[in-house]
């Protein structure tokens, strides 16, 4: 996230906020504006919305090229296959239209328009919208616990004499 540090100016009559943040969740707003806002706050919880799909980081080095996690989803959003971007180790376990709805709502969260991004109320009740279709999904499933395990007991490992 976009963080700001208060720290003294030398003779100590001022404060100055200096921004710090890891590198893929602070607002790109911000560098031309130099102000946190709500928004910003929204941006930043959208690309943890997006790791948490994906399971990718905030960045991703691609053909010598950093790629945000934004436009690697927006990509893949263009196959329309949800399965290409949610977590491959969830194996499908999980509601496809509570997840479409999670993914549009991260990408919403990281429009380039601050004003098209929702607020964080409309965030967390178009979430809890997704929780309570995924439970409902989870208590009328049957228990399948094969689905969860796999396991290749086949090696490509070949001892080397000695």
């Amino acid at each position: 996230f976009g963080l700001s540090k208060a720290f003294p100016i030398e003779g100590g009559t001022h404060i100055s906020t200096a921004v710090a943040g890891t590198p893929g969740y602070l607002d790109p707003e911000y560098y031309t504006s130099t102000r946190l806002t709500e928004k910003s706050d929204v941006y930043s919880f959208g690309v943890v919305l997006l790791v948490i799909i994906t399971n990718q980081p905030a960045i991703t080095k691609y053909d010598n090229d950093n790629i945000h996690i934004s436009r690697l989803v927006n990509l893949r959003l263009a196959e329309g296959d949800i399965n290409n971007i949610v977590d491959s180790s969830l194996l499908g376990d999980f509601d496809i239209n509570s997840t479409w709805k999670a993914v549009e709502l991260a990408m919403a969260c990281v429009a380039h328009t601050p004003s098209r991004r929702p607020t964080m109320k409309e965030v967390v009740s178009e979430l809890n919208d997704c929780l309570v279709t995924e439970r409902a999904r989870r208590e009328t499933t049957p228990k399948n616990f094969s689905a969860f395990v796999s396991l290749n007991l086949e090696s490509a490992y070949e001892p080397t004499p000695i």
